[in-house]
């Protein structure tokens, strides 16, 4: 739980000034309650012997409780404010690591689980400053309670600090159980809101075959485990409280037995004496931690979580700048995986490549590493003789260009964002007539002009087929990229006559620039300069369409559609 307890320590900094009013206000009120039972001591004192102090005891004791009032008050506001600054500025640094990591991430968490600890477990893990700080506050009273009783009378505090030690085991216990309970309870949770995703994604498919009923019956089948670490978590609470409340009576009758001998003895006053039964319950009030050391086990267990998504190291980037160069692009004994992906080659700068396979033979993963979009665990990409690596990111962004299969339309606030903003997605600056000009290179220029506000058009009135989509993230590519393009699978949703003007655009008005395309299609293999063959994570050859047309198990890729994707 190291990681989790560093990730705990982190929220504080997240806290903000609220958590300094939250320390002060817990700090400040604990040492009120101590005061507390000596006040309302020499206040009883001063009114059962009539002494001339009376009024000033009682002027005392109000303003004392007046004080605790605040105190809590403001307590309440601070947890708040507290709570919800460290979970804000948690989940925008998680949330900036996810997306700057990029697929590497949800190939090691799915995305459902990835949502849940981006949300629910964030949150839980925010709540750590006000837990631990309010635990600690209560620290006070129970060792002031301690020097008070031997104050009142030496043999008092030998009884509440046994109590004590029981308190303490049950707690320690019960942070222990609970932390290991709430993080399967919060696997679970992510186990079942990732499978509630996967169904989401294919709910066309679920419905067209019908399957509704097993569908769900799946997507709730870890419902059993997430019920069993609920009762667990239910138990454990129930055990301590009814452990922790034991305590409490105990120690009272103990307290007033021992005080009530010495009261008859004559050493104690009756004041002393209710002073005495007031600081036992005081510090025995230590057992109240109870609910307080939940919260915190529970956003141990969510900081662990959250941490997990920390573990890979950060994506980094250099600050070297391309030289003069046509987009060469080499891929430098790269591998990937167990011998996943393995690459050694060249493409020239400017010409148009192709990559072709079967399913699962790494083609997405080639283009990923082309763009560092994941980064290779052996060898080197570069660009221009300058690897990926070491290129800033700003700089990288804006040499290459991506399009993929099932673009994500995004730009300014969803409610304020239109077509053009999300054209422009990623530019330096909002050049129109490069907008407009990769538009008509991705045939989307004329569907944009024939809505009721063209490229003003509002992203959310400006409903779109996926072959449209698949354009508008085309132009976007085109847009960016000014020396290399890459496109996964782009095309794969757009009818022939369209997929063929698109692919003499790429051809004709984009020499400038070197080309990746996946495809999946023999006509666009056969418009590239060259093709390169992927089986079993190798090329298996890197010639021109027309030489590798010639093997039957190349034209087998395409016949049996086995290439798609």
């Amino acid at each position: 739980m190291r990681a989790a307890d560093r990730m705990v320590a982190r929220t504080f900094r997240g806290g903000g000034a609220w958590l300094g009013v939250l320390a002060t206000t817990a700090i400040g009120g604990a040492l009120l309650q101590l005061l507390l039972p000596y006040v309302m001591g020499r206040t009883v004192d001063t009114l059962v012997t009539g002494g001339a102090q009376r009024n000033g005891w009682l002027i005392a004791c109000t303003a004392v409780i007046a004080g605790i009032v605040i105190c809590e008050s403001l307590g309440i506001w601070a947890t708040g404010a507290t709570s919800a600054q460290a979970t804000a500025r948690l989940r925008r640094s998680v949330l900036s690591h996810v997306l700057g990591t990029g697929p590497a991430m949800t190939r090691r968490l799915p995305e459902g689980d990835l949502v849940t600890r981006l949300g629910m477990n964030t949150e839980e893990a925010g709540r750590a400053p006000e837990s631990l700080i309010t635990t600690a506050a209560l620290l006070l009273p129970t060792a002031g309670s301690l020097v008070a009783l031997a104050l009142i009378d030496p043999w008092l505090p030998f009884t509440l600090l046994a109590g004590l030690v029981l308190i303490s085991l049950v707690l320690r216990a019960f942070l222990r159980d609970t932390t290991t309970l709430a993080g399967g309870y919060q696997k679970v949770q992510g186990d079942i809101a990732s499978r509630l995703l996967d169904a989401l994604g294919g709910a066309r498919t679920i419905a067209a075959a019908g399957t509704t009923t097993a569908e769900t019956r799946r997507v709730l089948a870890p419902l059993p485990t997430l019920r069993e670490h609920g009762m667990g978590l239910w138990r454990a609470n129930a055990r301590a409280g009814v452990q922790a409340g034991l305590a409490i009576p105990l120690l009272e009758v103990a307290v007033l037995a021992v005080g009530g001998l010495r009261l008859a003895s004559g050493d104690l006053t009756v004041g002393e004496l209710y002073a005495a039964a007031r600081y036992v319950v005081l510090g025995a009030g230590f057992s109240a931690a109870l609910g307080h050391v939940g919260r915190l086990a529970r956003a141990r267990a969510a900081a662990g979580r959250v941490a997990e998504i920390l573990a890979g190291p950060p994506v980094t980037h250099g600050e070297r700048t391309l030289p003069a160069g046509p987009g060469t692009l080499e891929f430098r004994g790269v591998a990937l995986g167990d011998a996943a992906l393995d690459l050694d080659l060249v493409l020239p700068g400017g010409g148009a490549t192709a990559v072709v396979g079967r399913s699962g033979t790494g083609k997405s993963l080639l283009a990923a590493l082309a763009g560092r979009l994941v980064d290779p665990e052996r060898g080197t990409v570069l660009l221009d003789g300058v690897p990926l690596r070491e290129l800033p990111r700003d700089e990288l962004r804006r040499a290459i260009g991506f399009a993929f299969e099932r673009p994500t339309l995004v730009g300014a606030p969803l409610d304020e964002s239109t077509l053009e903003d999300a054209l422009a997605l990623g530019l330096p600056e909002h050049d129109h007539e490069a907008v407009h000009a990769a538009a008509t290179s991705a045939r989307a220029d004329t569907f944009i002009r024939q809505l009721p506000d063209g490229y003003a058009t509002p992203l959310q009135d400006a409903p779109m087929s996926g072959g449209e989509k698949q354009r508008i993230g085309l132009a976007r590519a085109f847009a960016q990229g000014r020396r290399l393009l890459i496109l996964d699978d782009a095309t794969s949703s757009l009818d022939t006559v369209t997929e063929y003007q698109v692919g003499e655009a790429l051809i004709s008005r984009m020499r400038g620039r070197t080309r990746l395309i996946v495809a999946h299609r023999a006509g666009t293999a056969a418009r590239a300069d060259r093709v390169i063959w992927l089986e079993d994570g190798r090329v298996r050859a890197y010639e021109p369409h027309g030489v590798l047309w010639a093997d039957p198990e190349y034209r087998a890729v395409f016949q049996d559609g086995s290439g798609d994707g």
